[in-house]
């Protein structure tokens, strides 16, 4: 069973809507469960402040790293890798979204303000990581993202493992157009090869489809896969 944590200042974002449909299906047969922290319980004055001003100057507020760190140490387990959602991290990706669907545990920090102390980042071996070249109000929301990536990689989760690798970013492309019935729909009809029963020819369509969806679309992507 994977174990994924959250810190988060908004506990009841989660599990939002990763209990629902086949997510809610495979954490009631354990295949997955989420504990979440409360930050904001780490803290000890009366008030419970999180936040303070940064050095230096500057607008917003920072996540106190006392705090923080008090809330990490614990409810982290041994060896576990911490992930914090951050614009300036690594670009999350299917290939990380794989290795953790591999893991027993990860655990994910959602910041708030204007990010976190570095000295926690660093002290605590934490990663960063992004899930793309914008900026959200919170961390919340690219928690779900990553978790949402990572769940439907876990065996039985899907129900059809086939489904998951022939999928945009398994082999390096976007994927292929797809259709289903009725045959002809405002006067378009599906292409004769998905009608021909030939599933060599119907693999190669389904493949030259890709290749020119990504040649287009993405170009960084099809530099990568014409040096594979």
């Amino acid at each position: 069973m994977l174990q994924a944590q959250v810190f988060t200042l908004y506990p009841e974002v989660f599990p939002g809507p990763l209990d629902k449909g086949l997510y809610g299906k495979a954490m009631a047969e354990k295949l997955w469960s989420l504990n979440v922290i409360n930050i904001r319980d780490a803290a000890t004055d009366k008030h419970k402040t999180v936040d303070d001003t940064p050095y230096g100057g500057g607008t917003g507020m920072l996540l106190k790293p006392d705090i923080l760190a008090k809330s990490i140490d614990q409810n982290i387990n041994a060896g576990e890798r911490i992930f914090y959602l951050s614009p300036k991290g690594k670009k999350f990706d299917q290939n990380l979204a794989m290795e953790l669907s591999k893991a027993k545990s990860f655990s994910l920090i959602c910041g708030h303000f204007e990010g976190v102390d570095e000295r926690v980042l660093t002290t605590r071996n934490i990663e960063e990581i992004s899930i793309g070249d914008y900026v959200l109000s919170g961390g919340e929301t690219a928690a779900l993202v990553v978790l949402d990536s990572v769940l439907r990689l876990l065996p039985g989760v899907l129900g059809n493992e086939k489904s998951a690798s022939e999928e945009t970013f398994e082999n390096g492309l976007l994927e292929y157009p797809q259709y289903t019935k009725p045959q002809i729909w405002e006067q378009k009809s599906v292409p004769d090869v998905l009608l021909s029963g030939d599933h060599a020819k119907i693999k190669d369509w389904r493949l030259s489809q890709s290749e020119a969806i990504t040649r287009v679309r993405r170009p960084d992507m099809w530099q990568k896969y014409k040096k594979n």
